[in-house]
């Protein structure tokens, strides 16, 4: 291991940067999701359950996203 270097560049502290705020949303929202829940459930159960999976769907979405961005900028 003494002789990987990892120099930063422009793009891999961007990127840094990119998944440490992605982290820091989703990793807020799934502490809170419970709470958000059962304060939404006690409206109706089907926006709870509407809420979680969108919130599900927002956190596989942005790595499409991503996945796609990546392939238009090589190609």
């Amino acid at each position: 291991m003494a002789g990987l270097r990892f120099r930063m560049t422009r793009d891999n502290r961007n990127s840094l940067i990119a998944a440490a705020i992605l982290l820091a949303v989703f990793g807020l929202g799934a502490f809170y999701m419970p709470t958000i829940m059962i304060a939404v459930g006690n409206i109706s159960t089907v926006a709870a359950g509407l809420i979680a999976v969108l919130f599900v769907l927002a956190f596989f979405g942005v790595f499409w996203l991503r996945g796609r961005s990546q392939r238009n900028r090589h190609d």
